[in-house]
């Protein structure tokens, strides 16, 4: 019973630096090609890209969103916004890292606007859920957007704003979506990445609002 109680406490708050758990030196991805988009998941990337982390309930079904976007290099899930240094599935879904569930995007801004990225990502689940998205409860699965440097923060901000305005229209409550800078990103165990490719029928779990985010 004592675990099972701390166990749910961390689907309704993050824990603290003493809550939270550790982790590993080493990653839980060894790193590997992308199964669509035949790219270098864990190399750096070629030069003029960009990158943001994006949160949005159960990756599976996020990861293969953004990976149909023209302009996107590369994709791969993992966890993000957290504490635990390479967490596994299991210490994430604890909820005992602070991570959520997360998609890293690797894009050419010469061909993919980020303004297209966050349209996608807000009208493709309920940013106004908090702790959960649908049926997924717990803070692994809260609604997050983490970038790179100011002029994307600012960008995104802006988006949200906008965006806010457009669900208020709607009757829907505010966004909690978390947006910050420079969050570090675990990848996920290797059975995670490009997971629907892998299982086409398998869990997607995305569910917008039906709000418009153009």
């Amino acid at each position: 019973m004592g675990l099972m109680l701390f166990h749910n406490l961390f689907k309704t708050r993050l824990p603290n630096l003493n809550e939270a758990l550790v982790g590993r030196d080493t990653p839980i991805f060894a790193g590997g090609l992308h199964a669509v988009l035949g790219n270098p998941m864990t190399e750096p990337s070629p030069p003029g890209l960009k990158q943001i982390v994006l949160g949005l309930g159960c990756f599976w079904g996020a990861e293969r969103l953004f990976w149909t976007l023209p302009g996107v290099y590369v994709t791969a899930v993992g966890y993000a916004g957290g504490v635990t240094i390479n967490p596994t599935y299991e210490e994430t879904c604890s909820g005992q890292t602070g991570h959520t569930e997360a998609v890293l995007v690797v894009y050419d801004p010469a061909k993919l606007r980020l303004g297209k990225i966050l349209s996608t990502f807000w009208q493709a689940h309920d940013p106004t859920q908090g702790f959960r998205q649908g049926n997924d409860h717990g803070t692994q699965y809260r609604s997050a957007v983490y970038v790179m440097d100011d002029v994307d923060l600012d960008i995104v901000k802006q988006s949200a704003a906008q965006y806010q305005k457009a669900l208020s229209k709607a009757g829907f409550g505010q966004i909690t979506t978390e947006i910050a800078e420079d969050q570090a990103f675990y990848f996920a165990e290797e059975y995670h990445q490009q997971y629907l490719h892998k299982v086409p029928h398998g869990y997607c779990g995305l569910r917008g609002t039906g709000v418009s985010a153009d």
